[in-house]
């Protein structure tokens, strides 16, 4: 059997437009062919500088992400709370009542925040 350097003849579509619309597939290992990643990824949100966590700390936003999850119950939680972020339970409950009040927590996760400053609410009228 030989082989020739020749390109193929491309297939006719059985009938008119049958392929149309459609995208050709693409050869992974031609370097032309590789989509644009930057195109994939979701543009930045305008209000907040791109990597800056809308002013929060790492810290700020750990706690944040903490909140945002479920827990099975608090002994699971202050666990995490010591082992991931190093605080005793009551500092993190300080840090997290001063964090509500931040204008910037709430642009940064405004689901948690607002969850959590309706849940404070409700606290202080009961009592």
């Amino acid at each position: 059997m030989t082989t020739t350097n020749e390109p193929e003849e491309p297939e006719e579509p059985e009938e008119p437009g049958e392929r149309e619309g459609r995208e050709a597939p693409t050869d992974p290992t031609d370097p032309t062919e590789q989509p644009d990643e930057a195109a994939e990824q979701p543009a930045p949100t305008p209000s907040l500088p791109v990597g800056s966590g809308g002013g929060l700390s790492d810290r700020d936003r750990a706690i944040l992400a903490m909140e945002g999850r479920g827990w099975p119950g608090t002994g699971a939680k202050e666990r995490a709370i010591r082992e991931r972020l190093g605080l005793s339970p009551t500092r993190y409950y300080q840090l997290l009542s001063a964090l509500l009040d931040d204008p910037r927590a709430a642009e940064h996760d405004p689901v948690t925040v607002n969850r959590l400053r309706r849940v404070r609410q409700e606290r202080r009228e009961r009592r």
